[in-house]
């Protein structure tokens, strides 16, 4: 089994190699998607195009935050790096609004000044062929995410997959150009995919600001942790003061965990060590902390909320 110390230096290769697999799809649909816009003259593949350079600037953001995320905790920072992965999310978030506007100017210039496509059928060949360079990354990216419970990798996956159902609508568009002859139909086309993108853009947006806000643990997981505890209230112990966060790809969960006030502290002990463990079992790659305090002092009672309440007057005990 690898040391602790090494784990973190193993799970950023594997992030990282999923980060360069993204880079190098980037640079093959951008490459095939503007052959295809060169052979036909298609804004709206011009503006599939555009989309695809913008997934190359993500990924290479995506690299270097995964980079950073998996750098160990220190002095200054306690808790660790992982919060980063927000950066790449939001700013993937950012660069795709910035690529619906460049595709609705384009789109509302070809509409005003409509022209002829050319060589569609092979154009189209080689959009599919993008697309579908795009569908198999965009796959391996959504499981690698979901394993590692990595943000970052999502947004990258899932902006990929955006990418592959704006392909096929531009495909689409442009056959139906070359059947209709509707010229108009194309910067159409290209404006409907403006608005997708934007849409796309901002729910990475809304997420990651929602993630750099400390958001509790899904509600089925909460539920998993109240499992683990009902066999230690069983016995009569109490816990309150359950918290959780999620940083990208680690959990937080602290609690207070109160026994009787005649157990030694060797006893208290043995069992809050055992409560982390069985979380941590439960929860992979996650921190968590406990406070010990005795069932009949209530003073225990008084830190339920986030800060802890003033001590009854006339109450000589510290809080």
């Amino acid at each position: 089994m690898p040391r602790r110390d090494t784990i973190g230096a193993m799970s950023e290769r594997n992030l990282n190699r999923f980060a360069w697999l993204s880079i190098a799809a980037a640079v093959a649909t951008i490459a095939l998607k503007m052959l295809a816009w060169w052979l036909t003259g298609s804004v709206g593949m011009l503006s599939d195009a555009l989309e695809s350079l913008v997934n190359l600037v993500a990924a290479i953001v995506t690299l270097i935050m995964l980079t950073f995320a998996a750098r160990p905790a220190d002095d200054e920072h306690a808790y660790g790096y992982s919060k980063a992965e927000y950066v790449a999310s939001g700013f993937e978030g950012s660069l795709i609004l910035l690529a619906a506007v460049a595709i609705a100017w384009t789109a509302i210039e070809r509409f005003l000044a409509p022209r002829a496509l050319e060589s569609v059928g092979l154009g189209l060949a080689v959009s599919v062929a993008a697309s579908a360079v795009n569908f198999g990354v965009a796959r391996v990216l959504l499981r690698a995410a979901r394993e590692h419970r990595s943000i970052a990798l999502e947004a990258d996956s899932r902006h990929l997959m955006t990418d592959v159902w704006t392909s096929a609508g531009v495909i689409a568009g442009v056959g139906a150009v070359a059947i209709s002859d509707w010229e108009r139909l194309d910067p159409l086309i290209a404006l409907i995919v403006a608005g997708n993108i934007v849409f796309t853009g901002v729910s990475l947006m809304r997420r990651s600001f929602r993630g750099l806000l400390d958001r509790a643990l899904p509600r089925e997981t909460l539920e998993s942790i109240e499992a683990v505890l009902a066999p230690f209230r069983a016995q009569g112990i109490e816990f309150h003061a359950l918290r959780t966060r999620e940083a990208a790809g680690r959990s937080f969960v602290s609690m207070h965990v109160l026994v009787p006030g005649d157990w030694t502290v060797q006893r208290g002990h043995d069992l809050i060590e055992t409560v982390e463990d069985r979380i941590r079992g439960l929860i992979p790659n996650s921190t968590v902390f406990t406070h010990l305090e005795p069932l009949g002092d209530p003073v225990s009672y008084l830190d339920v909320g986030l800060d802890r309440r003033a001590p009854p007057a006339g109450d000589a005990k510290s809080s």
